[in-house]
């Protein structure tokens, strides 16, 4: 079913939803944001090879007490016992969550390699809700980023992590930590790439890339490139992550009960460095626990890496559409939805909206699509979504 509402025209939405950044020089915080045309923060260019200088490598001091709990030896886990799937070594719980920092692990072929984690649904799945469910969007074309992406989507990167199925990868964003002003180490992105929901647990290995692939090169130039060109800030490894407790148990393989609540926020720390991933990277986006009825917002854009055919994950994408409302279940919230041609890999990407003031507001992330690739839903970020940031930003913010 097509919509029968208008499409606003994609430039007037482009134009009021920019991920702009402006240059600043490496001491300067300009994280604050503002401007007349609600940019984003403004980004730092980056200094040269972000993973130059002393390692700063901290994990959690109770980490390898945490890994013999559950029988596991951690330096087996840095030479390969991570790649063990057994039911018995798959931690689930909240509680759980353990990444040890493996360096050299993610080498730029690695990452090249990564599959995306589709979570594509078909006609059928979206019987169930379909009474308060707006009519389905027409699709939005997947815009190119302006690049280099420290100058325009400095705040947007790509997330690594291994599952039984191989090394993968979605989308993030540098989110501000209200507790660490100019400092913040959080990372939002989507449940489904933290943690596999009620088939299975946490996977592992997960790093945060931000603006990967600075200038857009084909893999071809790419593979010859230097190293800043691939991750100008360098890689960020998760020492903590949190998801909601719906996606944990109810979140599956086309996103199930759990997709209206599939967001996580992880916290990172640089393989090498020293400086907050803010710092470093010279913005960050708030987060808004409290926007508008979907149908009273006016543009919604959503910023991905896709990787599924026929993009290749190398590129940065954009859609801007007047979103509608997606309900999966009566007993579920609804979702927000814009028509966008983005596929897997784009998942867990920000989705931004203007902010009184000026600058951008994070208000959802990528979750779920159809197999058809015409449309994006996201969920509604409330009172949980909330309490998942204001706990990871309190007890992790400044670990």
């Amino acid at each position: 079913m097509r919509s029968i509402r208008p499409l606003l025209a994609a430039t007037g939405l482009a134009a009021a939803l920019a991920l702009t950044a402006t240059a600043c020089g490496p001491t300067e915080d300009k994280a604050s944001g503002g401007g007349d045309k609600a940019s984003a923060p403004a980004a730092s260019t980056p200094a040269g090879d972000a993973s130059a200088g002393n390692s700063d490598i901290a994990l959690p001091k109770d980490l390898a007490d945490k890994l013999k709990e559950h029988g596991v030896d951690p330096e087996k886990w840095k030479k390969g016992e991570w790649q063990n799937w057994d039911k018995d070594k798959w931690l689930r719980e909240a509680k759980d969550f353990v990444n040890p920092v493996i360096e050299g692990l993610w080498k730029p072929e690695r990452m090249r390699t990564a599959k995306d984690p589709a979570k594509t649904m078909a006609a059928g799945d979206l019987s169930g809700g379909q009474g308060v469910s707006d009519p389905t969007p027409r699709p939005v074309q997947a815009q190119r980023e302006k690049t280099p992406y420290t100058k325009h989507g400095a705040p947007v990167g790509k997330l690594f992590f291994d599952s039984p199925k191989g090394h993968m990868v979605c989308s993030g964003t540098v989110i501000k930590d209200v507790n660490n002003p100019g400092k913040s180490n959080l990372v939002w992105t989507a449940g489904h790439c933290v943690h596999a929901g009620a088939a299975g647990g946490w996977y592992r290995n997960l790093i945060f890339v931000p603006a990967y692939n600075n200038n857009a090169l084909s893999p071809t130039a790419l593979q010859a490139a230097p190293p800043q060109e691939e991750a100008p800030y360098g890689a960020y490894w998760a020492d903590w992550v949190a998801t909601s407790g719906e996606w944990i148990q109810g979140g599956g393989p086309t996103g199930g009960n759990g997709a209206p609540y599939d967001y996580a926020v992880m916290h990172v720390k640089p393989e090498k460095g020293g400086k907050s991933l803010e710092e470093t990277v010279g913005t960050a986006v708030p987060v808004d626990f409290n926007a508008p009825d979907t149908r009273r917002i006016s543009a919604m854009g959503a910023w991905g890496y896709p990787a599924g055919p026929p993009y290749d994950g190398y590129v940065m994408h954009k859609c801007v559409d007047r979103p509608g409302r997606l309900s999966l279940s009566p007993s579920t919230p609804s979702m927000h939805r814009i028509g966008c041609t983005m596929t897997g890999g784009s998942s867990g990407g920000g989705w931004f909206m203007n902010r009184a003031g000026g600058g951008l507001s994070l208000v959802s992330n990528t979750s779920i699509g159809p197999v058809t690739h015409g449309w994006l839903a996201g969920p509604r970020l409330g009172k949980g979504a909330e309490q998942i940031y204001t706990m990871m930003s309190k007890r992790y913010g400044k670990s």
